[in-house]
Parts: structure tokens; sequence; C-alpha cells
């Protein structure tokens, strides 16, 4: 027996967040968790403000979640919603407020938790008892907005956490493509290239089903379209993105992951890399590792974009050509080396990082069987670029 799980209410298009209005008909009290400026800047908060007073909600804000939210964070927010009891939780912004929130809810709810309770996949209580949950992104790659999934680091061990339940998938999510116009060209592209990481990953993945492959090559292939118009600033296509990261993150969201994800989660803690950057510089090194496992699924991305190709090997090589393309069109440094880790850093964090991946929750889902070696290769190989040496 298998599970798929997504949202109730997806709002999607352009003005969506004025859906949320219906929610004075049933609750009492918003508690807004955001990151930095951006959504001040742009006014979305306030529009948002806006939207639930005139529905009759009181409104408390908790603003600051850092790029990457900390545990520190979490329990500050989690205590910040038990003296305000909020009904509804309303995450804004990037992947970071929206993660950072849906950790903090479950501490509002179980307050005598702890961290290390939770850090496990799929060991959170039950929640809903005192709010539901709210997403809206303003960045389209995470889709932590239908996703069963929030990374909180713990910058004591500096180790990031991609904790998983489906208890923390969200009720609502309002993919509101407005807000996506705000982004940036650099944070267009990392979004992007992470969400192209969540469904090609997604579509080789241990617990893959017919419910998430045709969402996971729906995305590959909408993004395929329209993330370079996006990163060049067609609000159109920027619009389509929205929606394509929302497909690859319900994919991967019941699907998992892999390894991609693995070696990121690790490499962004300790080299302070971007997510999406760590993913667009790993995959092609990931995909020539995985393909003896799974080559025919990848061959078959490959024939869902048009790539040329007589056999499954063909393929395969032409796909990880264009992801390299992509990544070069989009700006990306081929190796971690050209990223600016110096040698002397990536050789001291090699066999920690290697030995905490394989441990993460998303290789479990990987299609090829790892350990701490194969991922010790992977990042030698994507260090600076000598794939041709290492022995897949």
């Amino acid at each position: 027996m298998a599970r798929f799980t997504l949202p109730r209410d997806i709002y999607f298009g352009p003005g969506a967040m004025k859906e949320l209005a219906a929610l004075g008909k049933t609750r009492k009290h918003a508690f807004v968790v955001t990151g930095g400026q951006s959504m001040q800047r742009c006014g979305a908060l306030a529009r948002l403000d806006a939207i639930l007073r005139e529905a009759g909600l009181a409104v408390t804000h908790f603003e600051g979640v850092e790029p990457d939210p900390s545990v520190e964070t979490v329990m500050k927010g989690a205590a910040a919603m038990r003296e305000a009891q909020p009904d509804v939780i309303v995450a804004i912004g990037g992947g970071s407020p929206i993660d950072a929130a849906k950790a903090m809810w479950v501490f509002y709810e179980y307050p005598e938790k702890t961290f290390e309770d939770i850090k496990d996949p799929f060991t959170m209580p039950t929640l809903r008892a005192k709010a539901i949950f709210v997403a809206i992104p303003s960045t389209s790659g995470t889709a932590t907005e239908v996703t069963a999934f929030s990374v909180i680091t713990d910058y004591s061990t500096k180790v990031k956490y991609p904790l998983a339940d489906f208890e923390i998938t969200p009720d609502v999510a309002v993919v509101d493509s407005d807000l996506a116009e705000t982004m940036p060209p650099k944070l267009t592209a990392h979004t992007g290239l992470d969400a192209l990481t969540h469904a090609i990953e997604a579509y080789v993945a241990a617990l893959r089903s017919p419910f998430s492959d045709p969402l996971a090559l729906k995305a590959i292939q909408m993004i395929d379209d329209d993330l370079v118009a996006s990163y060049n600033g067609d609000l159109a296509a920027r619009g389509r993105m929205h929606i394509a990261q929302c497909l690859a993150g319900m994919a991967f969201s019941n699907a998992l992951l892999g390894i991609t994800h693995s070696i990121a989660h690790k490499i962004g803690a300790q080299f302070h890399l971007p997510h999406g950057l760590c993913n667009a510089i790993l995959q092609p090194f990931v995909i020539q590792f995985n393909r003896k496992a799974c080559e025919g699924r990848y061959a078959e991305i490959a024939r869902a974009l048009g790539l040329p190709g007589a056999t499954d090997a063909q393929l395969v090589n032409v796909l990880i050509g264009k992801i390299e393309a992509l990544n070069d069109e989009l700006d990306i440094p081929p190796t971690l080396e050209a990223a600016g880790v110096s040698r002397e850093v990536f050789d001291e964090h090699l066999d920690f990082i290697a030995k905490n991946a394989v441990l993460d929750p998303c290789t479990g889902a990987n299609p090829r069987k790892t350990e701490a070696e194969d991922i010790r290769k992977i990042l030698l190989a994507a260090y600076d670029g000598t794939a041709a040496q290492i022995n897949w």
C-alpha cells in the first residue's frame, strides 16, 4: 500500500492571494511568518494583511526568518505562536520562512517536544488541534507549499535536517504568480534549477508511482520551456515556472528525492552555497552515478524533451549535456571549485559531508544503493569536474 498526499486547496494564478478572504468564515487569528524585507518592499505583506483583516481576522507578525532557518529561530517563533494563540498560520515568502513556520507549528501544538524528537522522518505527532497552515511562496523552486518537508539547520553541528512528515503538508497553498515577479535573475536561476532537480529525482526515485510520474514529467517539460525566458525577465514565463515548480513539489513530496539533495543539504551548510546552486552543480554527476540503476528512466525524460539518441545510453548522455548547457546559460559554475570552494576547505570537510549525506533521509529513496564512499567519489568529481577519472 502506498500513499499520495496534497494540500486540500491550491489557489493559483495572478491575484490568487485574495482567495484567503474565505478564512474569515472559520478562523479568527492569523499568525503570519515571513523572512527579511522582500515581501515588505514589494507590498505583498501589506496586501496579505489587508485581505486577512478585511475578512475579520486578527493578525500577528513574525518577521526576519533567515535564509537557512535555524533551530533557534524555529523555537523563538513557536514561543511567539504560543503567546498569540492563532488558529491559522500563514507563511509567505521563499522556502525558508515557509519551512521555518512548518517546524514552528509542531512546537506550537506540542511545546514539550524537542528538535531531537522530530528530526527523523515521519516521527511527528498529529497536528491541527490548534491551527491549520497556509503557505504562499514568492519563489519558484522549493515547492514547500505543497510538500511534506521542511529543511532546518542546526548551526551547532553545521547540519541541515530535512524534516519529513505528511503532517506538515500545508492545508492551503496559494501559488500567486504576481509574487514570482519580484525574483531577481540569480534567484530565478537557482530556484528554477532546484525545481528541475526535484522533478528529475522524483521521476527516478524508489517511491515513484503512476501518480507522481506524470507530475514530474510535466514539470520537467515546463521548466525546459520556460526557465531561460523566466531568467531573462519574461513575466509570462515566470508565471508558468511558478506552476511548474509546484507540480515538481507534488511529485517529490510523494515519490521522495535522492542523493543530489542529500549531498546538497550537507555542502550547503558547510560551504555556505545556495541550495539550488548546489543541486545544479551536482545533478550531472549524480545522473552519471545513478544511470547504472535506472538508465531507462533517465532516457524516458530525454525522450519527453525530444532529445536525440538511438539507445538509452545515448539519450542519457545527451540529457546530461543538456543540463550542463542549461547551467551554463543560467551562469551556474560547473564545479564546486568554480563556485569558490577552496581545495583546503573542500578536503577538510569531504569525509564529514560524505558520512552525513549517506545518513540524509533523501538517500533512502535514491534509485541506486549508495554508501559514503560513493558520495565521496561524486563530491570529488563535482569539485573540479574530473568525472572521467571516476569509476562510476
